[in-house]
This record gives structure tokens, C-alpha cells and sequence, in this order.
């Protein structure tokens, strides 16, 4: 039998050994844990929204709206999407009959660029007839040997067109992969200014007496440049497949795809999938440069040499002219 002082130990301590924990319910079973239901599973057990479900259960109680509250009802919402669909109307009339500024002006640069190619290629019709007019009145004027230097001259300097047999060199741009991640296309299979450059260079070095890309003839004073992913030849766009007629020694082609320029247009194909090829060019016509711009040396007079009082008051450690 257990004396009072034990039952009140035992009570102290949390309970008798072997007895269950006091039930906060008084349903005499074991103590349950509860739980407060977080954000989402709240959502998930009641996904609609309370303002839903109070008006369900008001128009239970209430009915469908009859009489004059129906009639009410119905006519704001005619009236609201009339207004609706009139603002519609009227925000598209003013989108079309108001065009963007950048389409205009967009519109503007294309006519205006068509109109000045148009003019353009008329001029240089009456450039041409005007030349013609012009070596007709020389060879009438000077004859002979004269004449014949003459045109010697210009088939070198690319003024006069010019027909013979060489070598044909066509450049293709390789593949272009986008990265998926940024969007950023990867160019180095693309034909650079450079490679092209490197081609003609080449070309000149083998013997070649003319050369064209893409129908632009190459002279003294020509230009290949990058702008962006276009080329340009002599300021004239070029693109792919790029090719280069040079015309000179019988074995041109042949002496170019062994060297270090076909070499290297090899290494690109293998490693970018570009595109190169060299082969014989026979009875090609490489037609006259549209555009040579001539400049004339003319030799300057040397300084006067300085006196010996000038060298002298000159320091000897005193720099040059630009620190270099």
C-alpha cells in the first residue's frame, strides 16, 4: 500500500513508474502532438478564396437577383462593355493612323538609299561613256607605241580590264553555333577580313598580275576591312562565298595550295568546317577598279642644316621629337 507522502513524491516527480502522462483533454487516452499547418498546406486544403465562398452561400440564402436589381445588373454590364469595346476602337484607329517614328524613319532611310543607288549606278554608266570617250580621243591623239604603253599601264594600275588564265580561290563561311545559354553566336568559322587579305597577299607574291574578290578588282590603294560581320572591299560589301580570281602563272593555283596560305585555309577547315577550295582559272575577264583614287609624291625640300653655335647650345641628352 502506498502512503500518502509517496503518492504526493510520485506526483512531484511526474508520476508514478509505469503511468501514463496526464491528458490535457481528460479523455484518459495518451496526449496527442499538435501541429499549426503551414502557408502551403493551408493553401492546398482550402484553395478558394473565403470571398468565393461567401458568395456562393449568399446567393444560396438570397436567390438569383429578379426584378429591378436584375435589370439594374444586366444593363451596367452592357453598358461596361459597350464602353469596353468602343475604347478598343479607338485605341486602334489611333495605333494605326499614328505609325511609330522609328518605322517612318526606317521607311525614309530605305527610299532614300534605293533613290541614291539609283543615281548612283547612273553616274557611273556616264563615267564609263565618258572613259570610253576619252581613250577613243587618246588613241586618236597619240597612236602608236604611246597608246600601247598607255594601256600596259592601266591593265597593271586595275584603270583597264583585263583577260588571261590563273587561279580561283572560293572561301565558305563554316557553321555558326549559338550558345543556348546567352544567345551568343560563335563567328570563328566565319571568313575574316583577314583571311582574305592573307589570300591576295599570297596571290601577289606567287606572280598574279590581277586579282579580284567578288568582282571588286584590287589595286595599289585597296582596302579590306571588318565591319561587324560584313567585308568590305574598297568600301563595298562583300559576302559569302568569298572568291579571288588573280590571274598569272599557269601552276598559280597550284603553287598556292601547297604553300603556307593553303596550308593555313586547310588548318581552318579542319578545325571550323570551313569551306576552301583552289583551282585553275582559264580565259577569265577581270573587269576595271570602279573607284582608283590616284595620289600624287611630291618631293619635299630637306631643312636647312642647323649652324655650329645651334649644335652646340643643343643639349646632346635632350630627347627627339615625340620621346622616341
Amino acid at each position: 500500500m502506498t502512503s500518502p507522502e509517496n503518492v504526493t513524491a510520485a506526483q512531484a516527480s511526474g508520476g508514478l513508474a509505469g503511468a501514463r502522462p496526464p491528458d490535457p483533454d481528460g479523455s484518459g487516452g495518451p496526449a496527442k502532438r499538435t501541429f499549426t499547418p503551414d502557408f502551403l498546406t493551408e493553401l492546398f486544403r482550402n484553395p478558394l478564396d473565403p470571398g468565393y465562398a461567401d458568395a456562393a452561400a449568399r446567393k444560396a440564402r438570397d436567390g438569383e437577383p429578379v426584378g429591378a436589381r436584375r435589370w439594374t445588373t444586366s444593363a451596367v454590364a452592357v453598358v461596361t462593355l459597350i464602353g469596353l469595346g468602343f475604347l478598343l476602337v479607338v485605341a486602334y484607329q489611333q495605333t494605326v493612323a499614328d505609325e511609330p517614328a522609328a518605322t517612318k524613319a526606317r521607311t525614309a532611310l530605305i527610299d532614300q538609299v534605293q533613290r541614291r543607288r539609283g543615281e548612283t549606278e547612273q553616274l557611273q554608266k556616264q563615267a564609263d561613256q565618258l572613259n570610253s570617250d576619252v581613250s577613243a580621243l587618246r588613241e586618236k591623239e597619240l597612236g602608236g607605241a604611246a597608246v600601247a604603253q598607255l594601256k600596259d599601264l592601266e591593265s597593271q594600275t586595275g584603270l583597264a580590264p583585263v583577260r588571261g588564265s590563273g587561279a580561283k580561290i572560293t572561301l565558305r563561311d563554316g557553321p555558326t553555333p549559338v550558345n543556348p545559354l546567352t544567345g551568343e553566336k560563335n563567328t570563328a568559322g566565319q571568313v575574316k577580313d583577314t583571311d582574305l587579305q592573307l589570300a591576295t597577299n599570297a596571290l601577289w607574291s606567287l606572280g598574279a598580275e590581277a586579282i579580284t574578290i567578288n568582282g571588286q578588282r584590287l589595286t595599289a590603294t585597296s582596302t579590306i576591312r571588318q565591319a561587324g560581320e560584313a567585308i568590305l572591299v574598297d568600301f563595298r560589301p562583300v559576302s559569302t562565298p568569298y572568291e579571288v580570281i588573280a590571274i598569272g602563272p599557269a601552276d598559280l593555283a597550284k603553287n598556292f595550295q601547297g604553300g603556307y596560305a593553303g596550308k593555313f585555309f586547310k588548318e581552318l577547315v579542319s578545325k571550323y568546317g570551313m569551306s576552301f577550295a583552289a583551282a585553275k582559272a582559264k580565259d577569265v575577264t577581270l573587269d576595271a577598279a570602279t573607284e582608283l583614287k590616284l595620289r600624287v609624291a611630291v618631293p619635299s625640300t630637306p631643312p636647312p642644316s642647323p649652324s655650329a653655335s645651334a649644335k652646340a647650345a643643343q643639349p646632346h641628352d635632350s630627347p627627339s621629337e615625340g620621346g622616341r
